[in-house]
C-alpha cells in the first residue's frame, strides 16, 4: 500500500478569514481601551482643576480676612497651574452669589478636549456644580 503524499498534509497556520476575525476584534477591544483611557485622563484634569478651585477659595477667605471684601482674578493673582492651562480657564465672579454679599463664584470653563466633560463652579457657601462632577 502506497500512501499518497497529499492525503497526509497537515493544515498549517491561519486563513485570511480566521485572520481578519482575529484583526477586528483586536481593533474592538482597543478601542474600548483608548475611549476608557481619554475618560480616564479627562476625569484627572477634572481633579487637579478641583484642587485648584479649592486653593483659589483658600486665597480668597485669606483676603477676605484681611480686607473685608472678596479679590477679583487680578487681586488674587492667581494663575493656574502649566498642567491645568490647555484644559480650563478660570474666572472670579463676585456678584453671582445669592444672600447678603460679599460672596464670588469660581468659575472653570472647559476648553480643547476637555469640553466634554464640562465646566465647573464653586462658590463661597461651598455650592459645587454640577453636583454630579464634584
Amino acid at each position: 500500500m502506497c500512501m499518497n503524499s497529499h492525503t497526509a498534509r497537515t493544515q498549517r497556520g491561519l486563513t485570511l478569514i480566521e485572520l481578519m476575525i482575529t484583526l477586528v476584534i483586536v481593533a474592538i477591544l482597543a478601542g474600548i481601551a483608548l475611549n476608557t483611557y481619554r475618560d480616564s485622563v479627562r476625569k484627572g484634569h477634572r481633579r487637579a482643576a478641583q484642587t485648584a478651585m479649592m486653593d483659589i477659595v483658600n486665597r480668597q477667605q485669606q483676603f477676605f480676612v484681611a480686607n473685608r471684601t472678596y479679590a477679583t482674578a487680578a487681586q488674587l493673582n492667581y494663575t493656574l497651574p502649566p498642567e491645568l492651562t490647555p484644559h480650563y480657564t478660570f474666572a472670579i465672579d463676585l456678584a453671582t452669589p445669592a444672600g447678603p454679599p460679599p460672596g464670588f463664584t469660581v468659575n472653570f470653563t472647559a476648553i480643547g478636549a476637555q469640553v466634554r466633560d464640562g465646566n465647573l463652579s464653586l462658590n463661597s457657601r461651598g455650592v459645587k456644580t454640577p453636583a454630579n462632577k464634584w
